[in-house]
């Protein structure tokens, strides 16, 4: 993954919600020439970092083989700026979870102030858009684990959740394929 705009996750309990961390500093890219001479983060940021939050959120349960897209911002009310030196905490709730999709509501704080609320929907596409994964596995793996999504997983019994099978074997393969290549 290209582009992840949250640092990583704090709480993480299955199909019901999830938080998640990203520090603001003045040597974010996308402060450098968004509004020069007033650097703020941009609520677009914001919106990706939950819908990050989010989509991940509703795709876990699945071993994140549902190909899960935002197609929808229903709602993004911003309260005031972020700025440099800002730590965002993002929340993502699962409002509803059919076949098709599912709906969250996301709060964003700094410092125990709300500054955001947002309304996402996700779609799960179907077969119509190609069997390949939008990420590969073992990517993606590599991914959840610089975010210490499995450090704080838990199911809704509070039971630990580990990386899905398939994304094991398809990170062992990988570096079996890279050990080839190296000799």
């Amino acid at each position: 993954m290209r582009w992840f705009w949250i640092d990583r996750f704090t709480e993480f309990v299955r199909d019901k919600r999830a938080c998640a961390i990203k520090n603001i500093s003045f040597g974010e890219e996308p402060l450098d020439d968004y509004q020069p001479g007033h650097p703020h983060y941009p609520h677009s940021l914001m919106i990706e970092g939950m819908a990050q939050t989010g989509g991940l959120l509703v795709s876990e349960p699945g071993g994140f083989r549902t190909k899960t897209v935002l197609a929808k911002v229903s709602k993004a009310v911003f309260h005031r700026l972020v700025v440099p030196g800002d730590q965002i905490h993002f929340e993502a709730v699962i409002q509803d979870k059919q076949p098709t999709g599912a709906i969250i509501e996301g709060t964003i704080r700094v410092g125990g102030e709300i500054i955001a609320e947002l309304e996402l929907w996700f779609a799960f596409l179907d077969e119509r858009f190609g069997e390949s994964a939008l990420f590969p596995p073992e990517d993606l793996l590599r991914t959840l684990r610089i975010l210490k999504m499995f450090d704080v997983a838990v199911d809704q019994n509070g039971n630990r959740i580990g990386p899905p099978a398939h994304m094991i074997e398809a990170e062992k393969e990988a570096a079996k394929a890279f050990a080839r290549s190296a000799d």
